[in-house]
């Protein structure tokens, strides 16, 4: 079998590092991939979002299943292109990847449905956005409504932080075309919980749960970045919250978009905001997290490729998957000056040190590989993954591997797992 990977993160070198355990597996590559990737996967020179060339490449070598792992190529129809030329593609189509791709469509489909979830309204012009804030409580919150890299979400703190926000994301265009609307939501307190979940648009299989640290600086300072670790299972995602999210959000949401004729087949993420009223929605993901994935992929026991076939044929009530019963925590090693301006280019060392104790892994994110070393290459370098029986063990090996990898400016935050 020939799998292509779509990405170039530490969530695609997880996705390549599960499936190159298939033993069916013959032929792994990943597109445009990353230094890490290229010593498990043949690294393919096309950029993510380059639909045509994903396709073209696709039908050059005969590729049995392409998995689209991050949002834009999602969100801009990759699924969809390769399945009109007969190539077996494993993500949700366009029509259903708009669940992340438009912040409006996904809190209207929520509305509609009667999915918990903040309250909200979405504008289009920017004086009608700032009119309504004179009417809001602080803290508040203001999202871009489409693809922002995980940096279109802003918490406000009073009018002049929302304010400017609006001017921000609508006028002066930070994030381009995602701004064209805002979502203006109510700021929700209490804990946040990842679930991620398989489902083929009639079955919905929940992974084990995660927490993210979003923030970049200890104790949930700094700005917001796409992750600065993670771990699972989360501290305080009980049964019975599993019980509520399967009743009133994960299968409600699957109904929901077969309803709007817009089935969902891939990774749907939900992002569960534990508040004083019971779980509510967060956001939607339409794919695997990062670095969620980091944490919750190690702990899969079932094969991945078996369980995308299933989704891919709609078959996923035949699949039985099973989960590890432990713990996982990926630490974060960034770029100093990450998420803002910082320099890449920096020799990495340490990395087979860190990965010598078989319960360490080291997913790269941003690096890249020449003459026998590897070098910094974006703003999240690496993922140190420890996976253990309990969660105070699997942070202490986490920080061990941490500890034995070194480059210039690297930034990690040091209380990763501890909320």
């Amino acid at each position: 079998m020939k799998v292509l990977v779509v990405g170039s993160g530490g969530r695609e070198h997880t996705l390549v590092w599960k499936i190159a355990q298939n033993k069916q597996v013959k032929e792994l590559y990943c597109a445009p991939g990353n230094g890490g990737i290229s010593a498990i996967a043949n690294c393919v020179p096309v950029k993510a979002m380059d639909i045509d060339g994903m396709v073209s490449f696709a039908k050059e070598k005969s590729i049995d299943m392409v998995v689209v792992a991050p949002d834009d190529p999602l969100a801009a129809g990759m699924v969809d292109a390769l399945e009109k030329e007969g190539i077996r593609a494993f993500g949700p189509r366009k029509n259903a990847a708009i669940i992340e791709g438009s912040k409006a469509f996904a809190k209207d489909l929520m509305k509609k449905y009667n999915i918990p979830t903040a309250k909200y309204e979405v504008f289009d012009k920017s004086s009608d956005a700032l009119e309504y804030l004179k009417t809001q409580k602080f803290p508040t919150v203001i999202k871009a409504d489409g693809l922002a890299l995980g940096k279109g979400v802003i918490i406000a703190q009073n009018i002049e932080e929302a304010n400017e926000a609006v001017v921000n994301i609508m006028e002066d265009k930070a994030f381009g075309e995602a701004g064209n609307k805002v979502v203006i939501e109510e700021f929700m307190v209490g804990p946040e919980v990842s679930v991620l979940a398989f489902t083929d648009g009639k079955t919905v299989k929940p992974m084990v749960s995660s927490q993210d640290h979003k923030r970049a600086l200890d104790n949930d300072q700094g700005l917001n970045t796409g992750g600065m670790g993670t771990f699972s299972p989360s501290r305080i995602y009980t049964k019975e919250m599993a019980d509520y999210c399967m009743e009133k959000i994960f299968k409600p949401t699957v109904d929901a978009m077969n309803k709007e004729d817009r089935k969902f087949k891939g990774i749907l993420y939900f992002g569960i905001m534990v508040t004083s009223e019971g779980p509510k929605v967060l956001e939607y993901n339409a794919r695997f997290g990062d670095p969620e994935t980091q944490v919750v992929i190690p702990r899969l026991k079932t094969d991945l490729i078996e369980i995308f076939n299933a989704i891919i044929d709609e078959k996923l009530d035949e699949v039985n998957i099973e989960w590890e019963d432990n713990a996982a925590v990926c630490v974060i090693m960034a770029s100093g000056g990450y998420p803002q301006k910082y320099q890449t280019g920096y020799e990495i060392t340490g990395l087979d040190e860190a990965q010598k104790d078989s319960s360490t892994v080291v997913f790269h994110a941003g690096t890249k590989f020449e003459d026998g070393k590897y070098y910094t290459a974006g703003g999240r370098v690496l993922g140190v993954t420890a996976v253990e029986s309990n969660l105070d063990l699997a942070i202490k090996k986490a920080y061990e591997g941490v500890a034995k990898v070194s480059f210039k400016d690297m930034h990690y935050r040091k209380d990763i797992g501890i909320k």
